[in-house]
């Protein structure tokens, strides 16, 4: 069956396949973030999913769907680390295998973890090597199911799920900021938003150093770029996936960026005054909310503010050096 744009009745699709499985993750205030903002910020902490990222959402829901001979065929993906832990968990829980191609550099802590799923990992090199090319390739090898990190109709419905809840549960929002790498997380957000809060402004932050999604609105079509070089290593793709660029174009209202200095910056308030630890990439949201805060004021001020904190599977030691630099 041919493949088409997931729609909010494929959202609510997923939600009721991830019900009992997924976690329901909670959504933090603090009144100190709050007064630093001037806003009314509402973080949905995706930082406490299940294996620790809202990837885990899309990878389930697409698995899920696989009829019998298709799951004991096997899932084949690449990921820079949380969707190679999503897929390899989600099989785990369906009884299937899975071989998820990773980066050589990728985090310990996610390469350990997509292992202690039950996962096959092969490394590749990410600033030479084609992630895609080398996956597809062991998919027809072997007969295995190929699911993408984010450009699937099925992921981005899982996906999804995360802003429909974190709508359920604060009601209107005049912005939602959302994380961009691929686009999963964030043209899911554009589906619901359009379809349950028309009034809700959705934004998308990548990486300042990998602005390839902020280029490719400017270009009216996909701009690819090489391989970003910045610590948010969830976000360093190098274009937005065919489904998801005409869902962001179409929903969007900007994309903005953040340097790593102030992702790490965000990774120490979290750390400090939520007791939380998220990943540089997880932070993308909420930093640009900060730099709003500081250059453009009346962009925030007074605002009711959704945040998805995408993430938080970072090695320790990492996270030691970079929040104590």
């Amino acid at each position: 069956m041919p493949l088409g744009s997931p729609t909010y009745s494929d959202v609510v699709a997923a939600a009721g396949r991830l019900d009992g499985v997924a976690h329901r993750t909670p959504v933090l205030s603090s009144r100190l973030l709050d007064s630093m903002v001037g806003a009314q910020v509402r973080l949905k902490c995706e930082s406490l999913q299940r294996m620790g990222a809202f990837k885990f959402r899309g990878a389930y829901n697409a698995l899920a769907r696989l009829d019998p001979a298709h799951r004991a065929a096997g899932v084949v993906s690449y990921s820079s680390g949380n969707h190679a832990q999503a897929v390899a968990l989600a099989a785990s829980l369906l009884g299937m295998p899975a071989t998820i191609v990773m980066p050589h550099d990728a985090p310990q802590a996610k390469l350990d973890a997509t292992l202690g799923y039950g996962g096959r990992v092969v490394q590749y090199d990410r600033y030479d090597g084609d992630p895609a090319a080398i996956a597809g390739g062991i998919a027809a090898e072997h007969g295995s199911v190929f699911v993408p990190p984010f450009d699937h109709p099925d992921v981005i419905a899982g996906q999804g799920t995360a802003t429909r809840e974190l709508l359920a549960e604060v009601s209107a929002l005049d912005a939602l900021y959302v994380p961009l790498g691929g686009g999963g997380l964030l043209s899911g957000a554009c589906v619901v938003a359009a379809a349950i809060a028309p009034g809700c402004r959705v934004y998308g932050v990548e990486p300042e150093a990998g602005d390839d999604g902020r280029r490719s609105l400017a270009a009216g079509s996909i701009v690819t770029i090489p391989t970003p070089r910045t610590i948010a290593d969830g976000a360093q793709t190098t274009r937005l996936g065919d489904f998801t660029f005409p869902i962001i174009r179409a929903g969007v209202d900007g994309i903005l960026t953040a340097t790593d200095d102030e992702l790490v910056d965000t990774m120490k308030l979290l750390y400090t005054y939520l007791k939380i630890v998220v990943e540089p990439t997880g932070c993308l949201a909420l930093a640009a909310v900060r730099r709003l805060a500081r250059e453009e004021p009346e962009k925030v001020y007074g605002r009711r503010i959704g945040v998805v904190l995408s993430g938080g599977n970072i090695d320790l030691a990492r996270f030691v050096d970079l929040v104590s630099a």
